[in-house]
């Protein structure tokens, strides 16, 4: 069976090193080709914090920004590792993802296209609806657009979560 009969791409891994122990020698890649690090799925704190931790300068400033800016805005907010990135939903599944590649941190609104306004990045592999934008320095977060689209995002059902009657 070929990679692409088991669902997995013939995309090539980053680069070897160490796995979210913040003294990674992986390489990030440039776009999205189906996993953004080696970072293994997880759900819960530790591993987003140990993903953020494994990320070069300055990517993983801007992702501790993301990270804390997501906490101040959403209560109960709750995070995973899927797909090596940083995954955060509130209550039914999951709502918007960060993750670090070359030159810049993508974030990204899982049903983004309904977001007021929209986000101007649409990315490639992410679904027809999801939308984000592409940070490359902490001086490119706008506190008050992303919190707002934070907000907008969790009000309605994630990936995985029940839609509601």
């Amino acid at each position: 069976m070929d990679s692409t009969e088991n669902g997995k791409s013939d995309v090539q891994k980053p680069g070897t090193g160490t796995e979210a122990h913040g003294d990674a020698a992986w390489t990030l890649p440039d776009a999205m080709t189906g996993r953004a690090s080696p970072a293994k799925a997880a759900v819960g704190d530790k591993p987003v914090f140990a993903y953020i931790a494994s990320l070069p300068q300055p990517q993983r400033g801007i992702a501790e920004a993301v990270d804390a800016l997501a906490a101040k805005t959403l209560p109960g907010l709750q995070r995973s590792v899927k797909w090596g990135m940083a995954y955060y939903g509130v209550g039914d599944g999951w709502c918007f993802s960060s993750g670090g590649f070359a030159g810049h941190v993508k974030l990204m609104f899982i049903n983004g296209a309904d977001l007021k306004p929209v986000p101007p990045v649409t990315p490639v592999g992410m679904g027809k609806s999801t939308r984000g934008v592409e940070l490359e320095s902490v001086r490119d977060i706008d506190e008050d657009q992303i919190a707002a689209w934070m907000t907008q995002v969790a009000s309605v059902p994630g990936v995985g979560g029940k839609k509601h009657k």
